[in-house]
């Protein structure tokens, strides 16, 4: 019988220190034995990695940033679709979800199909609401504040003892001891990714984190547990295993059933000396690190095109203790006369 094949497009080819999860993604879905794919990359800028991984990507266009607005992201992606027939848009950056949550309709009015969280849950798992998210789902968390202005920072000695972490609304954490550094990161932060800027209570323990996928009807499809062993001056796990963690994974579930979440999500946890276990963040797509987990035995890029296609999806209860990833710099080489047609036309 022959397989069904599909053209899909994917964003988030930065595979850089601060890597994207587009690779990853790509390495799972071309690991499926029950479809074939076709990748068009989505890149922001033309020197994306992943633009360049041919044997990954077989087509790539460039498109406008979100902040471009929706009609002018939507009508890029009509024209792609006029030349790829886009079957499915996996994309895989915080910054451009709001963009395409919002175009859910249009987007199936071109026959292209996303499996994505509703707008609810995408803003409810915001940094900012935290307090509120982990007060209605009952889920410890770090207390959390936002703030505007630099006049708040002389403030926070009301409500939190230092150090404690500055992060973006989109990206970014770094963790402060004086007021001075708080001011350093804020205007770093806010300049990059705008404002609010949040400001988290310092949890100490391990850093631990869920990969995990939710069906949209409350059901745990996914999901894999990783301790972080090596994490970059970004945050960004840089090498990590999968572990045994059945209280982790019980959180998880109890989230996806509670919140009935639609699509791959990460939890980012603290894991403290006396077994507690703190929320500190939501992702609300596929992470970088999405190839351990299909190493380990869960497909999960795989299983999400299947959900959005009314396929068979396996029962993943079960995956490899012990697997480790370590990511590691590579020389790709490419041609002026790639980065040139990318540049002048838009596509390569």
């Amino acid at each position: 019988m022959e397989k069904p094949k599909f053209n899909i497009a994917v964003t988030g080819l930065n595979n850089t220190d601060n890597p994207g999860p587009g690779i990853p993604v790509i390495r799972g879905l071309k690991e499926s034995k029950d479809f074939d794919v076709r990748i068009i990359g989505l890149a922001y800028e033309n020197l994306e990695p992943g633009i360049y991984m041919r044997d990954l990507v077989d087509k790539t266009y460039q498109i406008p940033y979100p902040s471009s607005g929706k009609e002018a992201v939507l009508e890029r992606i009509e024209y792609i679709n006029s030349k790829e027939n886009l079957d499915f848009i996996i994309p895989n950056l915080d910054a451009e979800l709001y963009t395409f949550i919002q175009s859910k309709e249009k987007l199936e009015k071109m026959d292209i199909r996303t499996f994505l969280p509703t707008m609810q849950q995408f803003e409810e798992r915001h940094k900012a609401n935290l307090n509120e998210y982990g007060e209605k789902y009952g889920i410890k968390v770090p207390l959390s504040k936002s703030i505007t202005s630099r006049r708040d920072i002389d403030e926070l000695k009301e409500d939190f003892e230092y150090p404690l972490l500055v992060k973006g609304k989109f990206y970014d954490a770094y963790l402060a001891y004086t007021p001075e550094q708080v001011n350093t990161h804020f205007n770093k932060i806010s300049a990059k990714w705008g404002l609010p800027v949040i400001i988290q209570e310092f949890i100490r323990g391990t850093e631990v984190n869920v990969i995990a996928l939710g069906d949209g009807h409350g059901n745990t499809v996914c999901a894999v547990p990783m301790r972080k062993q090596y994490i970059t001056d970004k945050g960004k796990a840089w090498g990590g295993i999968t572990i045994k963690d059945e209280k982790m994974l019980e959180l998880t579930r109890n989230l996806i059933r509670q919140t009935k979440w639609r699509g791959g999500m990460e939890l980012e946890l603290i894991k403290t000396n006396q077994n507690e276990y703190f929320l500190i963040e939501i992702n609300p797509r596929i992470p970088a690190w999405v190839y351990l987990a299909v190493a380990a035995g869960q497909n999960l890029p795989e299983a999400l095109i299947k959900l959005a296609f009314g396929m068979d999806v396996p029962n993943y209860s079960e995956y490899e203790v012990g697997k480790m990833f370590i990511r590691y710099s590579f020389d790709l080489i490419g041609d002026i006369a790639q980065f040139g047609s990318l540049s002048v036309t838009g596509e390569m």
